[in-house]
């Protein structure tokens, strides 16, 4: 039974979560400037009476600003067109939409950052494609000797690897850089009191996305280097 459920995690499982985690990265990364301009963003600005006026209950219209790793979106009021700038590695978030006093606190992190993940983003296509063929070898018939070598099953390793760590921590130093940028806007909202705009800054869903993205990638990442492992310990 064990050992069939680990065939059954290395040659189903271990791809799908390894798609999946590509397709989720790919997302957060892409919005919203590319993807769900106000569905997914790693920061936004949004109408809120929450920092000037905690006690009340009524509804705030405003401008809202939808911040990723590639550039922003702002809208006017709810009722308002989405904008978005047009999609780079060093972008400049337009923040036009906000009043004249809102704090101007928010940047985009060091351009080297969207490139990273870029690369990193590269790496798990690699890696997807050749975990699942060394994966799958056993039903390729001869082709499938290719993949059985141990320098392809010791690059799939260490490009998974590299993908998952360059990634993960370029996304940790986005999160480090917008949480401080939060913590500041919200901050300066709040000391201002009454007389504040009615905004409130905050970490959006694109970093859960990813959270749960790098957890995927972790399964196919670890069944790659046990085979390594195991591999080694049957020549030893």
């Amino acid at each position: 039974m064990i050992a069939g459920l680990s065939k059954a995690i290395n040659l189903y499982l271990a791809p799908l979560l390894s798609l999946t985690s590509f397709i989720l990265i790919l997302f957060s990364y892409l919005a919203p400037v590319v993807l769900f301009p106000t569905g997914v963003a790693l920061l936004t600005v949004s109408p809120s009476l929450e920092l000037t006026e905690a006690h009340s209950s009524q509804g705030v219209d405003g401008p809202s600003v939808f911040l990723g790793a590639l550039g922003s979106c702002t809208r006017a009021n709810n009722g308002a067109s989405v904008t978005c700038t047009a999609p780079t590695v060093s972008p400049h978030y337009d923040l036009s939409v906000l009043p004249s006093n809102a704090p101007d606190l928010l940047s985009a992190p060091t351009a080297t950052t969207p490139a990273f993940i870029a690369v990193s983003l590269a790496f798990t296509v690699i890696f997807f494609l050749l975990f699942t063929l060394t994966a799958l070898r056993g039903r390729m018939g001869k082709l499938g000797n290719t993949f059985d070598r141990p320098g392809i099953q010791r690059a799939t390793a260490w490009i998974g690897l590299l993908g998952f760590l360059i990634g993960i921590t370029s996304f940790l130093i986005i999160r480090m850089w917008f949480g401080k940028a939060v913590e500041d806007f919200n901050s300066d909202i709040s000391k201002e009191g009454s007389e504040a705009p009615k905004l409130i800054a905050a970490t959006s869903n694109g970093f859960v996305m990813v959270w749960v993205a790098y957890a995927f990638y972790a399964v196919p990442v670890v069944c790659s280097l046990a085979k390594l492992h195991v591999a080694a310990g049957g020549k030893a």
